[in-house]
């Protein structure tokens, strides 16, 4: 084993030494919580769980040759598929309830699926968050679509009902090419 390989190790599972089970259910459940609510279409409701700081990022994929593994991914002042904050969610979600938004009218179906939660206290209340997700979508007849991925949040400690707020997530897909239609829905 490397060097940088067991000192990553090494401090991957010191970080996991403080995180309790009662915590590690706490975030846990807080995903299930946003996973609900964007199932069933309360975005006004997501919204409040996002803080105000917000970075919203989904970077494109590029196949590459492994001589070219930094270049997987779109940095961060190049094209991306989200690069979001608190402000452009909320036109979002406004236009998405004129009933103008018509690659939502009628309304996707979601299902939003998490798994694998690994977590890392960072300072001030607030938790790097790695989790597996799988996103159903389905609309009209025969749109279908399934998108595989992880995400990586920062998720900090709120005074709300869920007690907790995103400030950062980062949405890495599986797939380096999408046939949705739209990425008209929330990750």
């Amino acid at each position: 084993m490397s060097a940088a390989v067991a000192t990553q190790s090494k401090s991957q599972s010191a970080s996991l030494e403080h995180v309790t089970p009662d915590l590690q259910q706490e975030i846990e459940q807080f995903l299930y919580h946003e996973s609900r609510v964007l199932d069933e279409r309360r975005y006004e409701e997501w919204y409040e769980l996002l803080a105000g700081d917000l970075h919203y990022f989904m970077p494109t994929r590029y196949n590459r040759l492994r001589r070219e593994a930094d270049k997987e991914f779109s940095a961060a002042d190049e094209a991306a598929f989200f690069d979001e904050d608190k402000a452009s969610i909320a036109t979002r979600i406004r236009r998405l309830n004129t009933g103008m938004a018509w690659a939502e009218d009628p309304p996707s179906r979601t299902r939003h699926m998490v798994s694998n939660v690994v977590l890392r206290p960072l300072a001030n209340d607030e938790y790097e968050v790695d989790c597996y997700y799988l996103l159903y979508r389905s609309r009209l007849e025969r749109e279908v679509e399934i998108f595989v991925g992880m995400r990586h949040d920062v998720l900090r400690r709120a005074q709300n009902a869920a007690g907790f707020q995103i400030a950062r997530r980062t949405i890495i897909l599986d797939q380096s090419i999408l046939q949705a239609r739209n990425l008209s829905f929330f990750f």
